[in-house]
């Protein structure tokens, strides 16, 4: 197996682990965060909103879209099949001038 490919395994392995790690620490930090910290802010007396969820949606997003193209970029290298020597070329290319002629 190619260099290449190892690295791709192990780059599409790391960013499902990150991902689903992530996915499920999310809310167990934010159910333990709550547990620890009953203090009273300003944003408590509006209704429903709870600012915990403002920055845990968009950095998971963020989080998930960089696991999600480093998936892609290791999947990529598994499927994509070495390059042909340039060798190979120059030889198939004199064949096909020489058939021409």
């Amino acid at each position: 197996m190619a260099k290449d490919k190892i690295l791709g395994i192990i780059l599409l392995v790391l960013g499902a682990f990150f991902a689903i790690a992530y996915t499920i620490m999310g809310p167990v930090d934010l159910i333990l965060y709550n547990l620890n910290n009953s203090a009273t802010q300003w944003w408590d007396a509006i209704p429903g909103f709870q600012w915990e969820w403002a920055l845990m949606i968009p950095m998971f997003i963020v989080v998930l879209l960089v696991c999600v193209v480093l998936i892609w970029i290791g999947y990529s290298m598994i499927t994509t099949p070495p390059p042909v020597p340039l060798e190979e070329l120059e030889e198939e290319l004199e064949r096909e001038e020489e058939a021409s002629k």
